[in-house]
């Protein structure tokens, strides 16, 4: 009697995969806000250059919402934190 080969499987402790990444914070259009200080708020707090905050500031007007920064939880509630305490509206989830 022969026995048939074993087909290996990949276990799952050899595959990597980082359950905090990625998260992503949103900042959400308001009626209170100018463009300007939004924009300023991205440059400042961010680094962004002021054409990616510009880009982005325009996302939240035209589209509602704009993904400001992705990472770990833990940065991007420090984020969304820090986007509130400036008087934008900004929440974070797990990006789909």
């Amino acid at each position: 009697m022969s026995v048939a080969p074993v087909e290996q499987q990949e276990s799952d402790a050899a595959v990597v995969t980082d359950p905090d990444v990625p998260w992503i914070t949103l900042v959400w259009n308001d009626p209170v806000n100018l463009m300007s200080y939004v924009t300023w708020v991205f440059q400042t707090h961010f680094g962004y250059p002021k054409e990616k905050a510009t880009k982005l500031m325009m996302d939240v007007h035209e589209k509602g919402r704009a993904v400001v920064s992705t990472g770990p939880k833990e940065q991007m509630e420090l984020d969304t934190e820090a986007m509130q305490g400036y008087g934008l509206w900004a929440t974070y989830q797990k990006d789909d």
